[in-house]
């Protein structure tokens, strides 16, 4: 019987009571007893209830709003400055204007201006207290590293070029369209504009920054550009610093806007197009040889993770004759030393994951909550689009094939004792749903897999691959002169050969021991429909489309069915206990926690000593720097060798500041892991 018929029965039995001139007392004790009965039905009704909601503490609205409101304080505590406050009334009539919002008029009150002086001088005495190491865009060791160098007496001597990693350069909008004029000069990658656009303007933030598929440009209307300056790169979003270490450091020696330069790019064009749509290296030369007219020194360049594939192919495309044109003296009369800070040379694992299924290591490896967020908010299909869509990425796609990264049943990184080998970089378990119904499926190499992987892109994804890029290992010595004239092979050093400049010097300076995704575990569930439509002759395009393909749609048959089976990474599938251990999925190999060892090294240790591909003797110098993160600030430190964080590790700075200043003979090889003998299994002849 339900609450309400109960109350009605209560009333009509009052009633009858009244007619009747029962007792008061029998009437109150009546009363009292129903009262009673509804208490416990309530009851029953709410425990009942939170049964049948089955939800944790943790997962109610009582608790998620105050751990959300407790997490923007902290945020808001690590990242906003004392000095904010003097302009927080501007942000935020500036944010209630983008967003219209007014605030109603009130003309009899004469409301006055906020007053935060007496808030921004308590903020700053309490910034002021918090230990230097504990602060995100901080790490407590500023300068340190500088002013060791000058008490040497060293000083700037040869100018410095830097050149950032992808997706580490600013890029921001400079669209005039209505549907992207919001966006006009803000950056849509780093920087807080870019967290407002991702939050309340997702869908045309994904569409400014995704590539068109045909051209590789930018789509209609959209026009995003890469920030310039130094602090295009010098920090992602405030707090979270990328180069401003290294400039720190450098501005204690001497330099400055006259002697150091950096080269921002817009990291999601293939190089071609780098330098078609925006005269990248043309303008990058110009630099280089305004400095060495200037100073009268060659160039050092340094370079970090993609950015060093970047600075390889521009080496051979100032020398190229139908390019550049510098001729084949250029890079010797001009550079010093080529510095390459955690540099993708063979290629990195997780852009094969990436193009395959829009995952990776960091998206599989998170709790369960977080998962189902970002799948939400961002999911892999979404992902996949995005990354497939930037040729720049696809100039980490990995190099040397089977020959480099192993057979099915041997890798050169191997270790002593292991249960399974990274020669297979997809597998399937024999128990997978994966293999139900499917004729042919099995564990592949890299050359399997890439093929495997490039059969489920669209072809637009294909055309672009074989138009800008290759990935094969030369040995044969006329072939590599050659393909020195070939820009689809200046991304490979495997393919082509360093340039004439026996007086230049690279060093390779790289950390190790922290655990790197190496290869993978993929699983394959229900049928869908593929997204190669759109490439179909017969597809059907809108009038505003022009030469893209973004607005193409193909009619799908009467009989049309989903024959492309769902792929990604057996997240579920986790063993420690094996070598080399399984996370989620991820096979774990030695590295930087994001690029292999065996692409951070081995050209550097075996490759570039080989005549065929370094035929003018070039010293090569290899610097492996140990991963001890301090546990007590937050980004390790300055012993860290994390792929990112090494840039502000003491040793790299060091080494940048000891060849800029003239002692870059003080540098010499120095390895922590197992990367000469890892080299020498590889199969080079």
């Amino acid at each position: 019987m339900t609450l309400t018929h109960r109350l009605k029965k209560r009333n009509q039995s009052d009633s009858v009571l009244s007619e009747h001139d029962r007792p008061d007392e029998q009437h109150n004790q009546e009363q009292s007893h129903g009262i009673h009965e509804i208490k416990e039905e309530a009851e029953e009704k709410h425990k009942a209830f939170k049964k049948k909601d089955g939800r944790r503490f943790y997962a109610t609205r009582r608790f998620i709003f105050p751990l959300g409101l407790l997490l923007g304080l902290l945020l808001g505590f690590i990242f906003v400055q004392p000095s904010d406050f003097q302009d927080f009334q501007t942000h935020l009539a500036l944010l209630m204007d983008e967003f219209e919002i007014s605030m109603p008029e009130f003309p009899v009150l004469d409301l006055p201006q906020l007053d935060l002086s007496r808030v921004e001088l308590e903020w700053r005495k309490l910034w002021s207290n918090i230990p230097e190491p504990w602060k995100l865009n901080t790490n407590g060791l500023e300068f340190t590293v500088g002013e060791k160098i000058a008490e040497r007496g060293l000083s700037a001597k040869h100018p410095v070029v830097l050149i950032p990693g992808i997706i580490s350069t600013g890029l921001e909008s400079w669209s005039t369209s209505r549907d992207y004029r919001a966006f006009f000069r803000k950056k849509v990658w780093g920087g807080f504009s870019m967290i407002s656009q991702v939050t309340f303007n997702r869908d045309k933030w994904i569409a400014s920054l995704m590539l068109d598929p045909i051209t590789g440009l930018d789509p209609p209307d959209a026009k995003v550009r890469a920030a310039e300056g130094i602090d295009a790169a010098s920090s992602f979003i405030q707090g979270y610093w990328l180069w401003s270490k290294i400039v720190e450091n450098l501005a204690v020696v001497n330099y400055d806007t006259n002697n150091l330069h950096l080269a921002p790019y817009d990291w999601r064009l293939s190089y071609y197009n780098l330098e078609e749509r925006d005269g990248y290296f043309s303008k990058l030369r110009a630099t280089i040889e305004g400095f060495v007219a200037r100073e009268k020194r060659k160039v050092v360049l340094a370079a970090h993770s993609m950015g060093s594939t970047v600075i390889q192919y521009f080496l051979k495309w100032v020398e190229s004759p139908e390019h550049g044109r510098g001729g084949p003296d250029w890079v010797e009369n001009h550079i010093e030393a080529f510095i390459s800070i955690a540099g993708t040379h063979l290629g990195v694992a997780k852009a094969m994951a990436a193009f395959l299924s829009g995952e990776m290591k960091d998206t599989v490896q998170i709790n369960p909550a977080g998962a189902y967020v970002l799948e939400r908010f961002f999911s892999r299909n979404e992902r996949q689009k995005l990354f497939r869509s930037w040729a720049g990425s696809a100039s980490m796609w990995i190099k040397g094939g089977d020959d480099v990264w192993g057979n099915a049943t041997w890798a050169p990184d191997d270790l002593d004792n292991a249960t399974h080998s990274h020669g297979a970089l997809i597998s399937f378990r024999q128990n997978s749903p994966a293999l139900e119904g499917e004729q042919g499926l099995f564990n592949m190499t890299s050359s399997e897999a890439g093929t495997w992987i490039l059969e489920r892109t669209p072809v637009s994804f294909q055309k672009m691959m074989a138009s800008n890029y290759s990935f094969g290992i030369e040995r044969d010595v006329e072939k590599l002169k050659a393909n020195n004239l070939d820009f689809t092979k200046w991304t490979n050093p495997l393919e082509i050969q360093l340039p004439h400049a026996p007086s230049m010097k690279i060093y390779c300076v790289y950390g190790h021991g922290k655990e790197t995704e190496r290869s993978y575990w993929y699983t394959q569930q229900q049928y869908e429909y593929d997204e190669i439509q759109p490439d179909t002759p017969s597809a059907v395009c809108s009038d505003d489309a022009k030469d893209s393909a973004a607005n193409c749609t193909s009619h799908r048959a009467p009989l049309d069915l989903p024959l492309a089976r769902k792929t990604f990474i057996d997240a579920e599938y986790t063993d420690e206990a094996v070598r080399p251990r399984i996370m989620n999925g991820v096979k774990m190999g030695e590295g930087d926690g994001t690029v292999s060892l065996l692409s951070l090294g081995a050209m550097c240790v075996e490759g570039w000593k080989r005549e065929r591909w370094n035929p003018a003797g070039i010293e090569v110098v290899t610097v492996e720097l140990p991963h001890n993160p301090v546990a007590t600030i937050p980004r390790g430190g300055g012993t860290t060798s994390d792929h990112v964080d090494i840039l502000g590790s003491l040793a790299l700075n060091e080494i940048i500041l000891k060849v800029a200043t003239g002692a870059g003979d003080e540098v010499q090889d120095s390895f922590v892991s197992n990367i000469r003998e890892y080299a020498k299994r590889i199969k080079w002849d």
